[in-house]
C-alpha cells in the first residue's frame, strides 16, 4: 500500500495504523518514497524475530532518537547493546526492587496526600499529575537523587515540557523520509527547535549525573568501590543528599562502570556513555509507567465492579500488613496485577517495535528479504480476536493462570519478549501497584473522560491526543 499522507496528524496516523493491521492481515507491505516497511502481527510471525538473537537491530528510523538518547540501551546494537545489557541488568534484580520498594509507596502516598489536601472531591487532568509522580520515582530510584529536594518544581516543569516536545519532533520526522538526513534537519525550523529541547534534556540528566558523582566523591567512593569488589555494602541511615547508603541506583553502576574502566581502556564508559543510559531511562521509567497508570485509572473509573473488587482486595492486603503496603502486600495484589495486565493488553505504552532484518529470514507465509525494516504490530496482536475473544472487553480474569496456560506466549507483549525484552518490567509493575493501590484505597474513582470518547495519537508511545481527567471522591473511613 503506498502511503501518500504520512504528513497527516497523528490521531490519522493512529487509525492508519490500526486500519492497515486489520485490513492487510497477518502481514502487509507499506511504503513511501524510498522507504518501505514489512508489518507482522501473527504471534508466530513476531515469535520468529523476537526469540532471535540474530535480529535485534532496531529499525532504521529509531536513528531519529539518536540525538536525544545516543545509542543507549534503547537504540544500540551488536556488541555495545549486549555489554549495556550486563552493566545495567543487575540495577533490576529482586534484591535491589525490595529495596526500593519504600520509596514507591512514599510517592504513592505524595500523589495521595496532594489530593486529600484538596478536602473534597478532585477532578485530575491524569497525563501532567501521574507523570510529575512517575518522575519522582525514576530520579530516585534509578538516578538516585531526590529530585523533590534537589531541584526547583520549574526546573522539572521544563524537563516535561521538553520531552512532551521531543517526541512529537520524532514523530514529526520520522513521517517525514525526507528529514531523515541529518543535514536536511538541522537546516529546517523543526531542527532548530530540537537543538534547543536538546539543551535542556541534557543539561537536566547532566545535573542529576553530577549530584550523584559528587555524593560519591564527598563518601571517598567507597560505596562504589564495595560495589565492584562484590563487598557487602555498609548499611546505616546516613544521608548524603536526602540519599540513604543502601540503595544501589543504576547510576551508580555506571558510575562503578567508568571508575573501573580507568584501569581498563578497552571497557571505557565515558560520561557521554553514562548520559546515553541515563536520557534512555528517564524517558522509558517515568513517561511509559505514566501511560500505563493513566489508562489503569480511566478503566477502573468506568468499571466500577471491578474497582471495587480491587479495593477490597487492596484493603484485605493492607489489614495484614498492619495497615502499610510493603514488598509482600504489592505481591499479594493478584487481582489488581490482572487488571494492569489487561490495561497493557487494551494499551500496550509501546505499541510498536521496528527491527531490521540481517538476513533472509521465513515467517508463516512469506520470505523475508535482509534489509527489511519489519513492523512488530503489538497493539494489533492485541486486539486480535483470533487469540483474544471480544478484545475490546476490559476483563481482568483474561489473566487467570488457567486462561493463561493455552494462549499463545508471544499473543501478549506489553515488555516486549526475547532478548530485547524490557530490563526494567518488574520495576514498572511494582510501580504502578503502589500508586494505584494507595489511590484505590483512599478514593472513589468516577469517569469524566469517558474511554470511547478519547482519542489516541501515534506518538512514540501510546498516548491520547488532549487531556484525560478522572474524579477522586475521599473515601471516609471510622
Amino acid at each position: 500500500m503506498q502511503i501518500t499522507y504520512l504528513s497527516s496528524s497523528l490521531e490519522v496516523l493512529w487509525k492508519l495504523l490500526c486500519i492497515l493491521g486489520d485490513t492487510y492481515y497477518p502481514i502487509g507491505k507499506i511504503w513511501s518514497f524510498f522507504i518501505y516497511v514489512v508489518t507482522i502481527r501473527h504471534p508466530d510471525d513476531l515469535e520468529t524475530i523476537l526469540s532471535s538473537t540474530k535480529h535485534i537491530e532496531k529499525g532504521f528510523p529509531y536513528k531519529v532518537l539518536h540525538p536525544w538518547f545516543g545509542t543507549g540501551l534503547l537504540t544500540s546494537t551488536g556488541t555495545k547493546w549486549y555489554a549495556r545489557r550486563k552493566i545495567l541488568t543487575p540495577a533490576f534484580h529482586f534484591n535491589i526492587l525490595n529495596q526500593f520498594v519504600d520509596i514507591l509507596i512514599k510517592e504513592s502516598d505524595y500523589m495521595t496526600k496532594s489530593l486529600k489536601d484538596v478536602g473534597e472531591t478532585v477532578v485530575k487532568d491524569l497525563i501532567p499529575f501521574i507523570s510529575e509522580h512517575t518522575l519522582y520515582v525514576i530520579c530516585e530510584t534509578a538516578m538516585g537523587i531526590s529530585l523533590r529536594k534537589e531541584f526547583p518544581k520549574e526546573f522539572q516543569q521544563q524537563y516535561r515540557n521538553a520531552v512532551n516536545d521531543i517526541t512529537k519532533l520524532a514523530v514529526y520526522r520520522i513521517t517525514r523520509p525526507w528529514y531523515y538526513s541529518d543535514l536536511l534537519f538541522s537546516l529546517s525550523s523543526q531542527g532548530r527547535k530540537q537543538k534547543k529541547i536538546l539543551k535542556i534534556l541534557h543539561g537536566f540528566t547532566e545535573k542529576i549525573i553530577a549530584e550523584r558523582k559528587l555524593y560519591h566523591k564527598l563518601t571517598n567512593y567507597r560505596y562504589l568501590k564495595n560495589l565492584e569488589n562484590n563487598k557487602e555494602v555498609d548499611i546505616n541511615d546516613v544521608e548524603i543528599f536526602g540519599i540513604k547508603k543502601k540503595r544501589l541506583a543504576m547510576l551508580d553502576l555506571l558510575i562503578a562502570t567508568s571508575l573501573d574502566s580507568d584501569l581498563n581502556r578497552d571497557n571505557l564508559l565515558t560520561d557521554l556513555d553514562i548520559r546515553e543510559e541515563v536520557d534512555t531511562f528517564m524517558f522509558e521509567g517515568h513517561d511509559t509507567t505514566a501511560m500505563g497508570i493513566t489508562f489503569a485509572l480511566l478503566l477502573l473509573a468506568e468499571h466500577k465492579d471491578i474497582q471495587e473488587r480491587v479495593r477490597v482486595e487492596i484493603d484485605h492486603v493492607m489489614q495484614e500488613s498492619g495497615g502499610k503496603l510493603t514488598m509482600t502486600a504489592l505481591q499479594n495484589l493478584t487481582y489488581l496485577e490482572r487488571c494492569l495486565k489487561e490495561t497493557l493488553r487494551l494499551y500496550p505504552s509501546v505499541f510498536l517495535i521496528l527491527r531490521n532484518v540481517g538476513e533472509d529470514v521465513k515467517l508463516n507465509s512469506y520470505i523475508i528479504p535482509a534489509g527489511t525494516i519489519l513492523h512488530l504490530n503489538i497493539y494489533g496482536v492485541h486486539t486480535d480476536p483470533n487469540f483474544w475473544p471480544n478484545p475490546e472487553v476490559f476483563d481482568p480474569d483474561r489473566f487467570l493462570p488457567e486462561r493463561i496456560h493455552n494462549r499463545h506466549p508471544y499473543s501478549y507483549l506489553p515488555f516486549s519478549a526475547g532478548p530485547r525484552n524490557c530490563i526494567g518490567q518488574k520495576f514498572g509493575m511494582l510501580e504502578m501497584k503502589a500508586m494505584i493501590a494507595s489511590l484505590v484505597h483512599n478514593f472513589y474513582l468516577e469517569p469524566v473522560d469517558y474511554l470511547k470518547n478519547i482519542r489516541l495519537k501515534a506518538d512514540l508511545i501510546i498516548r491520547p491526543s488532549h487531556p484525560v481527567h478522572v474524579k477522586f471522591i475521599p473515601i471516609i473511613r471510622k
